[in-house]
């Protein structure tokens, strides 16, 4: 049985035990189902004598609902859920290939080869092309390198939109093609 009564932290907003103010409750136990409409005291005695905590569950109802519960287990087993859903999220890596507007044809095909490898193993790939200098005057000329890439991925990739700015880079998302 919690000791603290009403002493959570801020991340814990459970009223439990001593904390409920509200003088009627409708109580409810995890072993004897519904105990029907009692006082506080006499809520908390009930509690007390299973060796465990009373909960408010729904204080907006008439009159609010506590359950008698296990509250340290209860907390224990929600947060083994949330563990269980995190681990069970896939985590999508993005990798980045960095191109320039003035860029050879072997350096375009080397950079690429490396993009397939990402796509290939699962991986998104955003293609970035730095604008230095003056060449901010022309984005153009990034946007036309990233469109002449973008035929020799679109076989294992989906495009995500079109090339666009953003502040000093062209940006390309690409995904990998559902197998």
């Amino acid at each position: 049985m919690n000791k603290q009564g009403g002493k959570q932290g801020k991340k814990d907003s459970v009223v439990m035990n001593e904390a409920i103010r509200d003088l009627e409750l409708r109580v409810v136990s995890d072993a004897n189902g519904q105990l029907g409409i009692m006082g506080r005291k006499e809520a908390l005695k009930a509690a007390e004598e299973e060796g465990l905590d009373l909960v408010l569950i729904s204080p907006s109802a008439k009159p609010p609902v506590a359950k008698i519960m296990d509250y340290g287990k209860f907390k224990y087993q929600q947060e083994k859920k949330k563990k269980e859903a995190r681990k069970n999220q896939k985590k999508i890596e993005v990798k980045e290939v960095k191109f320039s507007c003035k860029i050879a044809q072997n350096d375009i095909d080397y950079k690429v080869k490396h993009a397939r490898e990402f796509l290939e193993k699962e991986k998104h790939v955003k293609l970035r092309v730095f604008l230095r200098g003056r060449e901010m005057a022309t984005p153009e000329l990034g946007i036309e390198v990233l469109n002449n890439i973008w035929p020799l991925l679109e076989d294992i990739a989906n495009r995500e939109g079109p090339a666009k700015q953003e502040g000093r880079y062209i940006n390309m998302y690409l995904t990998p093609k559902k197998k």
